[in-house]
């Protein structure tokens, strides 16, 4: 599988039982995607036929052909799970956008001003928050992912336009010490 068209649809956190189940952070927008993509590949190359048998807590129980105890589902943890992308499948408006496709944009001001790059994407609970490698200094900001402040997503040229409001980062993050 070429690595620049896999798509990490989730990570092997740790094991269940002593049977080879693993646990897996799933990272599809439905956490039961991930046995639809066929075999999967981890980021060594080697391939892997996936059962989604259950979940517990935010991770799902997933069983590994050919993993049958619980010392070779150890030496898995870690392992990151991908899918080619063209097993994917297509997007159905402009406003959706697989997370990878948005790591390593520039990210602009309106005035079309580097103001950095999108380095990670987290959703904490509240909604997706991008994290920004500002231009000047490298320091990472985070702001929501909304309409509000990211008006524009062009995958194509490869940036993403933030308003000034979310890009106005102060060198100093306002805590002077004093207790509120």
């Amino acid at each position: 599988m070429d690595s620049g068209r896999r798509i990490c649809l989730g990570a092997i956190v740790g094991v269940h039982g002593i049977k080879g189940e693993v646990k897996v952070k799933s990272f599809t927008e439905s956490e039961r995607n991930l046995e639809r993509y066929g075999v999967l590949e981890d980021q060594h190359g080697r391939s892997w036929e996936v059962k989604v048998s259950g979940h517990s807590k935010e991770l799902l129980r997933v069983k590994i052909k050919g993993i049958d105890d619980r010392n070779a589902a150890k030496e898995l943890i870690g392992c990151r799970l991908y899918a080619d992308r063209s097993a994917l499948p297509e997007l159905k408006s402009e406003d959706e956008f697989y997370q990878a496709d948005l790591i390593g944009l520039e990210v602009r001001l309106a005035d079309g001003s580097a103001a950095g790059k999108v380095a990670g994407i987290y959703n904490f609970g509240a909604g997706e928050i991008l994290e920004i490698k500002v231009a000047d200094g490298g320091r990472l900001e985070m702001i929501p992912f909304t309409r509000a402040y990211v008006p524009e997503v062009n995958i194509k040229d490869g940036y993403i336009i933030v308003s000034s409001v979310s890009m106005q980062f102060d060198e100093d993050d306002g805590d002077d010490g004093a207790e509120a």
